[in-house]
């Protein structure tokens, strides 16, 4: 399907006016008819809300195709690939008091948007909310979904839903200014096993981070197989460590991904290069966290919490 073939119900030639207050920001990278699919069902939304596609250093024409989109989406190129920080360029651009996140192959169900934003409204405190999210045409349960639900941290008459310390980027709704407080992703990691970072970082702040199972996303990804754990989330991993948490929990992550790269367990080893060149602005930009943030992933870590085999990032590790 080419650019002039995608169509986008209710809007007219002149881009009919959104009327939420939710942005939602997409960051693509050479995956042209991804985003255009997912605008598509972004123009859907009874919604109608604006959309910010960064465009990660394209080479396929995403950014011309996403222009003539009827969607109207504002579209931003920083000319390179930003990884997740082009969701933090779009949240900056955006004019709304929330933002919605989603990838270039997934989107939000009606009236998600909308619901998010009354929750924002009426709980000023809270900083990101994690929805259900569906995978694929048959809706099926994200794995996550269930973990998130079952996260042991007690609940808060402040804030609705379940307090979590993980999310899916591709499945979260943010208030601007919470997101901006604390500086949004952060630059060092790049990419892969973001949220869980960010997620500490709003609770140290004291913003409130939940699951809410009334809000669903949904999640279309490819086929193609992605064979054991990223250099990036193993590294990432390990720089968590560094930047936030005590110095005891950084050695054990960074003497076992030493082991495993030893053993030569995929990846490790480029993990293990990729910490140890990151390492000393790492240990400039430590910030360790709070005594009762440290204490909520402790219940996390827990052996009865998250099996290993969930994504990272989102099993709060």
């Amino acid at each position: 399907m080419t650019a002039d073939q995608h169509t986008a119900p209710g809007l007219t030639g002149d881009r009919a006016r959104p009327t939420s207050r939710t942005t939602v920001a997409i960051i693509t990278r050479n995956r042209r008819e991804g985003v255009l699919h997912t605008l598509d069902r972004l123009a859907e939304l009874p919604e109608r809300p604006p959309v910010i596609v960064v465009d990660n250093g394209s080479e396929d024409g995403t950014a011309d195709a996403v222009r003539a989109h009827p969607a109207g989406a504002e579209v931003l190129c920083p000319g390179r690939n930003t990884g997740a920080l082009g969701r933090t360029l779009a949240v900056r651009h955006a004019r709304t008091p929330y933002v919605a996140f989603s990838d270039d192959d997934s989107w939000w169900a009606p009236g998600a948007l909308t619901t998010a934003a009354q929750l924002l409204d009426d709980h000023p405190d809270l900083g990101l909310l994690a929805a259900r999210t569906l995978v694929g045409p048959d809706d099926a349960e994200d794995p996550l979904n269930a973990v998130l639900a079952d996260s042991p941290l007690p609940p808060s008459d402040r804030f609705p839903g379940q307090p979590v310390l993980g999310f899916l980027a591709c499945a979260a709704v943010v208030r601007r200014s919470a997101y901006l407080d604390v500086g949004g992703y952060h630059p060092l990691l790049f990419f892969g096993a973001e949220e869980t970072l960010l997620a500490y970082d709003l609770t140290a702040a004291g913003w409130g981070v939940t699951y809410t199972p009334e809000l669903t996303a949904h999640h279309h990804p490819g086929a193609a197989a992605r064979p054991g754990r990223s250099p990036l989330l193993q590294r990432n991993e390990a720089l968590t460590g560094w930047l936030r948490r005590p110095l005891r929990v950084a050695l054990r992550r960074t003497a076992m991904l030493a082991g495993a790269a030893a053993r030569g367990e995929p990846g490790a080893a480029a993990a293990l290069l990729g910490l140890l060149a990151r390492l000393p602005p790492a240990l400039a930009k430590r910030r360790p966290l709070p005594a009762h943030v440290e204490r909520a992933i402790g219940l996390l870590e827990r052996p009865a919490s998250a099996p290993s085999s969930v994504r990272p990032g989102t099993h709060q590790p």
